[in-house]
């Protein structure tokens, strides 16, 4: 099968089955996503939505938490994954918001990466979700389903390898919501270490499936 035909069929069935798609962190602001996708790096959204109700009702906005205490701030967070790098990044993001953005999340992906803490990943994140940029933020779940899926060649060892692929394939309009159905794939589907092959509904144009069966067909011989 051609690339561009699994292409085509991926985005056939989610958009038919699942138009609506949408990141699981909680958030009510730019500025609370911003935080909450700072925590979520090696860390589940999960986890991620437990801790920062509180941190937002002591720290509503970028004002507060760039006048916080590093001890205060780890303390809200000290159950993700490197809370006190995280923190230190949270409360240098936020006076770099007050200083230099006028305490507004930017919307384009460059001045992003001037905050601390955030890299192309979060950025793209936050370029899709809250400015509805065609972006591509690859994460362990997009970079895992893109290569098994073979939507991605091989060669394409890094994030932004893979998130230059996608965004050559996917159409325009389809961007953003791409973004989520290949995570919540493979958050739920297409999990790391034993991928739920049969209640997959991609699996009739996966690479990975297809080298599946004709492991099990050449042991049968």
């Amino acid at each position: 099968m051609l690339k561009k035909d699994r292409y085509k069929q991926l985005i056939g069935y989610f958009t038919e089955n699942f138009p609506i798609a949408e990141t699981e962190l909680a958030y009510r602001t730019p500025y609370e996503l911003l935080v909450a996708v700072s925590l979520s790096a090696q860390c589940t959204d999960k986890r991620v939505n437990i801790v920062t109700p509180p941190l937002f009702e002591r720290f509503p906005d970028p004002e507060s938490l760039a006048k916080a205490e590093l001890e205060e701030v780890f303390h809200y967070i000290r159950s993700v994954s490197y809370p006190n790098n995280k923190a230190k990044h949270l409360i240098g993001m936020a006076k770099r918001l007050v200083s230099e953005y006028n305490s507004e999340v930017p919307n384009n992906i460059e001045d992003l990466q001037t905050l601390p803490g955030v890299g192309r990943k979060t950025a793209n994140v936050i370029v899709s979700v809250i400015y509805n940029q065609p972006a591509m933020a690859v994460d362990t779940h997009v970079f895992r389903v893109s290569h098994r899926m073979g939507l991605v060649a091989k060669t394409a060892k890094t994030p932004f390898a893979v998130e230059k692929e996608l965004i050559k394939y996917i159409p325009k309009e389809s961007v953003a919501v791409a973004h989520h159905w290949l995570i919540l794939h493979g958050r739920y589907v297409c999990v790391a270490r034993t991928p739920k092959c049969g209640e997959c509904a991609l699996k009739g144009f996966c690479k990975y499936f297809e080298a599946l069966e004709k492991k099990v067909i050449k042991e049968q011989k």
